[in-house]
């Protein structure tokens, strides 16, 4: 028996998995995760963990910001009602359906700016950089072109409102307040398009910064409009838009001084005028995926005043949207940070990194979802005191509550999916997944089993979690089966239809 070989053996195997002395992973470290991966010389568990170590940081780079930016956005709205309400009860029902109906352009506008995020992602990663100009350029048109329909229809919002039986004082309020919002539509299509271009390039936390000094703002001045200069629900709207300019005028000039975009950005140029139907066409398929999605959970709230007993459903259902919303951030916020390395890597010629980014990102949004899931259920009887202090309306909550933990250890998977679609290139698929597993499936079930079952609110969400788990699973199917080098060729032949200049563009 030799025993030198036996003491080599047991060493290795006490061996931690990831030695940061290690100057052999540490060079494999400094030149990349696909590097990482494919090194032959470490074994299969140290090529994961170190994978692990490398991605998870980029990960969190990415996520956390961007969290913070969809908070921030979401925050502007809650403080323009909660001014409003402090104004008067109508003010507060006018503004919450003005940001109600506002909510259909943001989401438009929200999924078409996803086509920048693929295209700027995966050229980023290919060293393309001067198409990301051209695509934030062509986007920006592309938005700006789809807001002057939604002008008109915001212009004559008040016959629509009281078309869909809304009483004519909130209607007239409420179509002065969206009036006030019109110009915020042409923000939309710039700062969401500026967003991904500089998402594209893992620039996160100057957006961050940047939504968070809005939020600042924005309370400041509607404060100053409506307690001092007396301007009430239209003082509201107005400085809401202005604070979207304010934003938008900030990464506009972010973007032209920073020498990070040297490269990047080079100036307007006539080739954003190119292939716009081409563009148009995938940002259509993003916006239908993205739309789908946010309209899935009101269409919930909507049905549930149809219930029996529709104050105590609509107030116990509202509850629990807002938390699952809550949770939602942190899952959009891995969206868009997964979506900005699958994009990368497949742009950059790196499948095996795409592959490993999506599982980390899935992984890791799906466990803090399952966290959040248990505190929920940990705190069913307590958590709809923050709200209310109507104690049947905390026993609905609390019985929903099993239903709620569900819907956000889904939503911690599905989100972090349709990122990777995103960054693949794959809106227009799944766009038509959730048509089919949404509202040909999830909403007719809910109706049937809260309806004819007599389930009331249980049984309409039993319907829309059969549809979002129907979409997760075929998410997850297609995700396995997902031939990444191919992804690869797709992307480079992507790129290759609006580039005219084939060699890369290195800094």
């Amino acid at each position: 028996m030799d025993v030198s070989n036996e003491t080599v053996e047991t060493t290795d195997l006490r061996r931690p998995l990831v030695d940061p002395a290690d100057t052999e992973v540490k060079r494999l470290s400094e030149v990349g995760l696909e590097s990482v991966l494919t090194e032959s010389s470490l074994s299969y568990p140290r090529r994961v963990c170190l994978g692990a170590c490398i991605e998870m940081k980029v990960l969190f780079q990415l996520a956390l910001p961007a969290i913070l930016i969809y908070l921030v956005n979401s925050g502007m709205g809650i403080s323009a009602r909660i001014f409003a309400g402090h104004v008067g009860s109508q003010e507060l029902a006018a503004a919450s359906i003005g940001n109600s109906c506002f909510n259909l352009v943001y989401g438009l506008m929200l999924g078409m700016g996803s086509a920048v995020e693929t295209l700027c992602g995966q050229a980023y990663g290919a060293h393309r950089y001067e198409m990301l100009g051209i695509y934030l350029q062509r986007a920006t048109i592309v938005l700006a072109l789809v807001g002057l329909p939604m002008t008109l229809l915001y212009t004559f919002s008040y016959p629509i409102l009281i078309l869909l039986g809304e009483p004519k004082t909130v209607s007239y309020m409420g179509s002065k307040y969206i009036a006030g919002l019109i110009p915020q539509i042409f923000a939309y299509a710039v700062n969401f398009t500026a967003q991904k271009f500089l998402q594209a390039q893992s620039v996160v936390a100057p957006s961050a910064f940047i939504s968070a000094a809005a939020l600042i703002l924005q309370i400041l001045l509607t404060w100053t409009t409506v307690y001092v200069m007396d301007m009430g629900l239209m003082g509201i709207a107005y400085v809401l838009t202005i604070t979207w300019w304010v934003i938008v005028g900030s990464q506009c000039f972010y973007i032209a001084v920073s020498p990070k975009f040297r490269h990047t950005w080079t100036g307007l140029s006539w080739r954003s005028f190119q292939g716009l139907w081409s563009f148009f066409k995938l940002s259509a398929g993003s916006a239908v995926m993205i739309c789908l999605e946010m309209w899935y959970s009101q269409i919930l709230v909507l049905l549930a005043g149809l219930l029996k007993d529709p104050a105590r459903s609509l107030d116990s259902l509202s509850i629990c949207m807002s938390i699952s919303a809550l949770s939602f951030m942190v899952s959009v916020g891995f969206n868009a940070a997964v979506s900005v390395r699958t994009s990368n890597e497949l742009g950059a010629g790196n499948p095996k990194s795409a592959l490993f980014s999506t599982w980390t990102a899935t992984f890791v949004s799906f466990v803090i979802s399952v966290t959040e899931a248990l505190a929920v259920i940990w705190f069913r009887d307590y958590v709809s005191y923050i709200f209310t202090e109507d104690a049947d309306v905390a026993k609905a909550v609390s019985d929903l509550c099993p239903f709620l933990a569900i819907t956000i250890i889904l939503n911690g998977i599905q989100p972090v999916l349709s990122g990777v679609a995103v960054g693949c290139g794959w809106q227009t698929y799944v766009a038509y997944v959730n048509v089919g597993c949404y509202y040909v499936v999830g909403i007719p079930v809910g109706c049937i089993l809260g309806f004819a079952f007599d389930f009331q609110a249980k049984g309409i969400w039993t319907g829309m979690i059969g549809g979002t788990f129907m979409q997760t699973l075929i998410l997850l199917y297609v995700t396995y089966r997902t031939d990444w080098d191919k992804e690869v060729e797709t992307a480079r032949k992507r790129l290759d239809m609006w580039d005219d200049k084939k060699e890369p563009l290195h800094s």
